[in-house]
């Protein structure tokens, strides 16, 4: 039976107001969730392996570029063993749309090296679905260049459903400024702090709607520089935005 998500408050250092903290981000999920039009559709059916694979090119592009290159991918290797055995070169001249392929291409063969010695051959991570979250997520993380964000994309994002929540970069940006987060809390930190402030029985697609409402927000009103805060729906909860609306009048 897989568990929570979260991780307990316990063996974490979370603000004093904890409980405060944890109110207002259900009250941004609800209407952020109303604003961009939840519940959202999965964009990915891949597989685990697949996802984690496209996630790893994901790293630093954009996500048309990245798209290209796994296609171009599989479209080149009929396998991913194909694609671990193959010369570097090869790979690298498929996945050549993304960011820096000459390090990405060896890293993947690495990863999947690393997969198939794990599981004693060919693998599909289908495997983590009967694992505890944390561990799914722990068994990736020790995979060459897997860091937090791209195991809980591997989960969530894959078939395999798996209610762990990835922290993007406006993910990160608009909790920083409603105070979910402090300004210095770093990725690995951001996504234990901000899966711990939802409810630990949230499904998947509960889990997938708050990364997403979060994500549009910071894509469609809470930009890096000069947000829109003066139509943000979610002005009253944010010292940030009070503070900017105030400095402008």
């Amino acid at each position: 039976m897989r568990v929570s998500n979260s991780v307990p408050p316990s063996s974490l250092s979370f603000d004093p107001e904890f409980a405060e903290h944890q109110a207002k981000a259900l009250l941004v999920h609800a209407r952020l969730c109303a604003e961009y039009g939840a519940p959202f559709r999965f964009f990915s059916t891949k597989d685990p392996l697949s996802e984690l694979i496209s996630a790893l090119l994901s790293h630093r592009t954009r996500n048309q570029d990245s798209h290209r290159a796994y296609q171009q991918l599989r479209a080149h290797f009929p396998t991913w063993d194909a694609v671990r055995d193959a010369p570097t070169a090869e790979v690298q001249l498929a996945i050549s749309a993304c960011t820096w392929p000459e390090q990405k291409a060896p890293r993947i063969q690495h990863v999947l090296r690393e997969v198939s010695q794990r599981c004693g051959g060919p693998c599909d991570l289908a495997f983590l679905a009967e694992l505890p979250v944390d561990e799914a997520r722990a068994w990736l993380e020790k995979l060459p260049g897997v860091g937090p964000k791209t195991s809980a994309a591997t989960l969530l994002f894959s078939s395999l459903r798996i209610p762990a929540m990835p922290v993007d970069s406006h993910h990160h940006r608009v909790a920083q400024r409603l105070g979910l987060i402090g300004p210095k809390v770093d990725e690995k930190l951001a996504h234990k702090l901000l899966a711990t402030l939802l409810p630990p029985d949230w499904d998947a697609q509960q889990v997938y709607d708050h990364h997403e409402a979060l994500m549009f927000h910071g894509q469609k009103c809470c930009y890096f520089h000069t947000p829109a805060c003066g139509r943000c729906v979610v002005l009253d909860l944010c010292p940030v935005g009070q503070l900017r609306v105030r400095s402008e009048k």
